[in-house]
């Protein structure tokens, strides 16, 4: 479930806007390098008041914990497209581009993605969308350090960041138990997670994900998604992040 514990001294506007708990990995205290930053400023995003545009969120948490679940559903009701950085990855990966073979190396391995690639993706994705009429969105895993968005803040605000928790055998679970559909692309999980509490700790039921009949048979399961890789991600997402404190003013 998302963290609800407010954050101590803010350094930017963009952490004066956070109401959620939010982790940040903490090599990224420098200032934001010039060729990271060229990515957003290329491009010309219009700034908006909050009245005049759709919420502009951010979900972020540890790989499987679910922010892809809730940020798609939450932005069908509230009709703003959900982009997540993961997708814009498998997008390219897919595309047979220049980047492609540099990406399948990284993500079949567990690291993480450079910033310059995460933004060269992003800021496309995020120029086309305003080009097409887009008004707000939700992102999903992204700003996942603090250079990040120390230079999201200095072109788009940002309403609302929410951060997502869960246990890590339970992560585990949720992760090996992901299927694609190869025919439609949905995204599913066979996993039934019951855990019962104890210790303070509250018991976890999650019920499995499954796909309607037509798409059963076409499941497959994402290359990243192998024990030993989903161990990995967990395993630098731990040990590279820490908790950055800011006041909510």
């Amino acid at each position: 479930m998302a963290a609800l514990s407010r954050l101590s001294k803010p350094s930017s506007k963009f952490f004066a806007n956070i109401t959620r708990s939010v982790y940040f990995y903490s090599s990224a205290s420098a200032a934001p390098e010039p060729e990271i930053k060229s990515y957003f400023q290329n491009h010309n995003f219009a700034r908006k008041a909050p009245k005049d545009r759709n919420v502009q969120w951010v979900f972020l948490g540890c790989p499987g914990v679910g922010k892809g679940t809730y940020a798609s559903r939450l932005s069908k009701f509230l009709g703003v497209p959900h982009i997540a950085t993961g997708d814009l990855v498998r997008e390219e990966l897919a595309s047979s581009g220049s980047l492609s073979q540099q990406l399948s190396e990284i993500v079949n391995q567990g690291k993480l993605v450079s910033d310059e690639i995460i933004f060269n993706l992003l800021s496309k994705r995020l120029e086309a969308g305003q080009a097409g009429g887009e008004s707000g969105f939700i992102l999903d895993g992204f700003p996942r350090t603090v250079k990040q968005a120390e230079i999201l803040e200095e072109v788009m605000d940002i309403d609302l960041v929410v951060n997502l928790k869960l246990c890590e055998d339970v992560l585990l679970e949720k992760c090996l138990g992901r299927r694609m559909c190869s025919q439609c692309g949905g995204n599913f999980n066979v996993a039934n997670i019951n855990v019962k509490g104890g210790n303070g700790n509250p018991s976890i039921s999650m019920a499995p994900l499954l796909p309607p009949a037509h798409c059963m048979s076409k499941l497959i399961t994402r290359p990243d998604d192998t024990e030993e890789v989903v161990k990995e991600r967990l395993r630098v997402y731990n040990e590279k992040v820490s908790l950055h404190s800011f006041t909510i003013l």
